[in-house]
C-alpha cells in the first residue's frame, strides 16, 4: 500500500537520523574529552615550567639560551665577534655580564640577562584578580630594583670601549609588558639610569642593525 510504503520509508529515515545523531554525539564527546585532556596536559606542562623556572640555575640557563637564540636569529655569530661570561675586575671584585657584543670600530655593548622572575611566576598561582594585581606590582618593583642593581655595577666604566648604556635583557615579551603595565614609568626610569631594557624581539632588531654595520664594514674593507 502506498501509505504503508511511505510510513516505512519515514521510519527508516528516522532510524538513520538517530544513528547519525548518536554518531555525531559520540564524536563530539570524544573531541570534548580530548580537548579536556589537552587542557589538563597544558596546565601540567605550564606548572612544570613554572616549577623549573623557580630554580635560579634553571632560570639563568633559560636566560642564557634565549640570549644566544636571539644572537643566532640576528646573524651575529657570522658577522660579529662576541664573548659570553666576560669578566671585568673592579675595586669591589669582579663583575660578569652575560654577553659583550663587539661593534665595528672597537665599541662594545654589554648585555646582562639576570632578570628576577619570582613575583611573575607566582602570578600563575593567583586565585583572584586582586592577588594577581599585587604580584604584578611586585614584579615591576623587582625589575626596578634590578635596574638599580645594574646601574650600580657601572659596566660603562669597566670596559674601555663600552657605550654609555647597558642592555638589561628580559628573556620574554610578557615579562616586560606586565611590568610596564603595572609601572608605566619603568622604561623611562631605566633609561635615566643608563639601562636599556630589551626583550628578544627588540634585541634581535638591534643586533640585526649591528650585523648590517659589520657587513658594511666588510664591504668597505674589500673596497679599500
Amino acid at each position: 500500500h502506498p501509505l504503508s510504503d511511505t510510513l516505512a520509508r519515514y521510519e527508516r529515515g528516522l532510524q538513520q537520523m538517530e544513528l547519525e545523531r548518536k554518531g555525531a554525539y559520540a564524536s563530539l564527546t570524544e573531541r570534548v574529552s580530548a580537548l579536556h585532556l589537552g587542557h589538563e596536559q597544558l596546565q601540567k606542562e605550564t606548572r612544570n615550567l613554572v616549577s623549573a623556572l623557580r630554580s635560579p640555575h634553571t632560570r639563568g640557563r633559560w636566560g642564557e639560551m634565549t640570549l644566544r637564540n636571539a644572537v643566532e636569529a640576528a646573524g651575529m655569530i657570522e658577522h660579529c665577534d662576541f664573548e659570553e661570561q666576560k669578566t671585568a675586575q673592579t675595586e669591589d671584585g669582579s663583575v660578569r655580564p652575560d654577553m659583550v657584543v663587539r661593534l665595528p670600530g672597537g665599541g662594545e655593548v654589554v648585555i646582562d640577562a639576570k632578570v628576577p622572575l619570582d613575583a611573575f611566576l607566582q602570578v600563575a598561582d593567583a586565585d583572584d584578580e586582586e592577588t594577581r594585581r599585587s604580584l604584578l606590582d611586585r614584579h615591576a618593583r623587582q625589575l626596578r630594583t634590578h635596574v638599580d642593581h645594574l646601574a650600580k655595577k657601572e659596566y660603562w666604566k669597566q670596559f674601555a670601549h663600552s657605550p654609555e648604556f647597558v642592555v638589561a635583557f628580559i628573556p620574554g615579551e610578557p615579562l616586560l609588558a606586565a611590568a610596564c603595565e603595572a609601572d608605566p614609568t619603568l622604561q623611562d626610569y631605566a633609561l635615566s639610569r643608563r639601562i636599556v631594557m630589551a626583550t628578544p624581539n627588540t634585541l634581535v632588531a638591534a643586533l640585526r642593525t649591528i650585523a648590517l654595520s659589520w657587513k658594511q664594514e666588510t664591504l668597505a674593507d674589500n673596497a679599500r
